[in-house]
């Protein structure tokens, strides 16, 4: 998929990988629709791509995932303001294992109803063009990360969802590729709320577990894990894939056959 002229919505844009995922569609051509609900982040990461890119190529909307109000109104105004949407990427995903139903609505909850609203306009059946939807999973949904089970839980769930729809949307003829990214430990700001004894609550005693996989798999640089995502993005043989991306290179994975 050549970028140039395509269009993106990047949820949870404001900063960390979200931001580095909208940078490097930006470099690549295509225009970005960032989603946040941080307000006073988001405007001002639009005033630095401003500058850089010119005021046409981006659009700020702030939006909270777990509202299906303002998503749906998000991707309309996209949709509205720039023609089309060809790029869709759930990355709004947070730690908290003391407001948990909180972390499964925004990390999980919020990867479904994104899906299924990008759906509305990229699904060829309904006279959409296609594309590509990469969803932002994490190590933790390959593997229990012990101090954060409900993190660990979402980002299971994130992989068999966008697995599934892989199939569905290849069975179906939707025309629209869906990849996972796995990443290990990255320096964004949940980082941070891996090490916060109110972000863990009752799990904080096994926070030196996590701290063993972290250091031996080391933190990663937001650009790796950019450039793993704009490889599942032009690659239009990857449908279905789950890259894993760790500081040592990025491996695909496979999956048990369907029983």
């Amino acid at each position: 998929m050549a970028l140039e002229g395509k269009i993106a919505v990047v949820t949870g844009a404001a900063q960390g990988l979200g931001k580095g995922f909208s940078e490097i569609l930006l470099k690549n051509g295509a225009k970005v629709a960032l989603l946040d609900v941080a307000e006073v982040a988001g405007k001002s990461l639009k005033e630095s791509l401003d500058e850089q890119y010119g005021p046409d190529r981006t659009l700020f909307i702030p939006c909270d995932v777990q509202s299906q109000q303002q998503f749906k109104a998000a991707i309309q105004k996209t949709v509205e303001t720039f023609g089309q949407l060809d790029i869709f990427c759930n990355n709004a995903g947070i730690i908290n294992e003391v407001d948990w139903e909180k972390a499964v609505s925004v990390n999980l909850m919020g990867v479904v109803r994104g899906t299924y609203l990008a759906l509305e306009h990229m699904n060829k059946l309904s006279g959409g063009q296609g594309g590509v939807i990469v969803n932002i999973a994490s190590i933790a949904g390959l593997g229990p990360l012990l101090s954060v089970p409900v993190y660990t839980a979402t980002k299971y769930g994130v992989v068999g969802f966008t697995r599934a729809m892989a199939d569905a949307s290849k069975e179906s003829g939707y025309g629209i590729r869906f990849n996972i990214i796995c990443p290990s430990f990255v320096q964004t700001d949940i980082l941070t709320a891996v090490y916060s004894p109110a972000k863990l609550g009752q799990f904080s005693h096994l926070l030196d577990s996590t701290k063993t996989l972290m250091e031996q798999h080391g933190v990663l640089d937001v650009s790796q894990v950019a450039e793993a995502f704009l490889q599942l993005v032009l690659d239009e043989t990857k449908d279905g894939a789950a890259l894993m991306v760790l500081s040592k290179g990025s491996q695909y994975l496979t999956f048990p056959s369907n029983i």
